[in-house]
């Protein structure tokens, strides 16, 4: 069933702060609020001194890793940053927009404490992307055992976000890496969306096990360059955010968030911003001018509950976090928050205290960073 699209060319949404003009990048406490007033907030920051830290993973017993793009998973402990790495992943071929990325931890983490990761490395006919997992000592990662590799990346387009859903199997988003006509193609990786067992074999009820050409651990197919994925709670319907073709043959823009399903064809390159073709999914929504969407999160906690069950997702071009408020499957309203204020934004998560956890991403050559850019800020309720 075709989905509406919603194009949104310019969204007047924008949060206010609600105290004198903040210079860019403060996040010392300033107080800022939803557009209509409802939520109110402080943002403070949580940590500093990063480099492009690309995703933000709550431990259970308290620790926070990130992963940064040259190459490093870095440790935060009762609120500071640890000064040596947990680890230095030595075949990161950083470039551009590629390196470390995704990071994610096994279910089963505090039994078993093994993590992913998802890089860029060298593969000897270009660059590509693999997944690995690691045993997590406290000190070190062990046990190293690739999960997928082979999987086409390049500087740009790479995707590389990695989440266990709600059936306990692992989701990769993989970019097309600038060859758009491989979205389309079956038997190549690239400008998709994977599924696999945590050991790295294949689901036997994945869409295409039986179809001859056909990769087995393909969920979706025609996904330009996806960055964002997450579950609905309640319905356990996947959502995802994709950047879209801002430049070149295309008009700019075409960013787009999307309701995925197994075994669905999401276009691109065939077509792309609000177009639609038989058989093929057009977006829930889309971005135009484009925002650069570069997470995506579905808010489950307490310490905001206007926010509960509502999508966020950080921007980098757009440099805001977009608040989404749905019924399933429906937009019922949508909203920007702290627009221009902190920069490029790029993953957003929910801590286990409830507040809200972005990273900025100034430092990746495209920002303008604060003196103490990269970071992670955070924002708390103000009662």
């Amino acid at each position: 069933m075709k989905q509406v699209v919603y194009s949104i060319i310019v969204l007047g949404l924008s949060l206010s702060i609600a105290c004198a003009q903040t210079p860019k990048g403060k996040g010392a406490g300033e107080v800022a609020s939803t557009s209509d007033g409802a939520v109110k907030f402080r943002v403070e920051t949580f940590v500093s001194g990063l480099q492009v830290p690309w995703s933000i993973v709550f431990v259970p017993d308290g620790r926070v890793f990130v992963t940064e793009r040259p190459g490093r998973v870095r440790v935060i402990e009762n609120g500071q940053l640890r000064v040596e790495p947990l680890a230095t992943i030595s075949d990161v071929e950083a470039r551009s927009e590629s390196g470390l990325m995704g990071l994610t931890l096994h279910p089963q983490f505090t039994e078993n404490h093994q993590l992913y990761l998802c890089y860029a490395y060298d593969g000897g006919n270009g660059q590509r992307d693999r997944v690995v997992r690691y045993r997590e000592t406290g000190n070190a990662l062990t046990d190293r055992k690739v999960i997928i590799e082979d999987i086409p990346a390049a500087q740009f387009h790479a995707g590389c976000r990695l989440r266990f859903g709600p059936d306990a199997k692992l989701y990769i988003t993989t970019g097309e890496a600038t060859q758009k006509e491989i979205a389309q193609r079956l038997d190549s990786l690239g400008g998709k969306i994977l599924r696999l067992n945590d050991d790295g074999t294949v689901p036997q009820d994945n869409p295409f096990v039986n179809q001859k050409g056909a990769r087995p651990e393909i969920w979706t197919y025609g996904n330009r360059n996806p960055q964002g994925i997450d579950w609905q709670p309640g319905t356990n319907i996947m959502f995802e955010t994709e950047h879209g073709p801002s430049g070149g043959d295309a008009p700019g823009g075409g960013d787009e968030v999307n309701i995925i399903e197994k075994g669905k064809n999401y276009g691109w390159p065939v077509i792309h911003h609000t177009e639609s073709r038989e058989g093929m999914e057009s977006p829930l929504l889309e971005y135009t001018p484009a925002v650069a969407p570069a997470s995506g999160m579905f808010y489950r906690g307490s310490a905001f509950p206007q926010f509960h069950n509502n999508f966020f997702f950080g921007n980098l071009r757009g440099e805001t976090i977009i608040r989404v408020v749905l019924d399933g499957r429906r937009v019922v309203s949508q909203e920007r928050l702290l627009q221009r204020q902190y920069g490029r934004i790029r993953d957003v998560a929910e801590g286990p205290d409830g507040a809200i956890y972005f990273s900025t991403s100034n430092r990746d050559g495209r920002g303008q960073p604060a003196k103490d850019d990269d970071r992670i800020l955070r924002l708390v309720p103000v009662k």
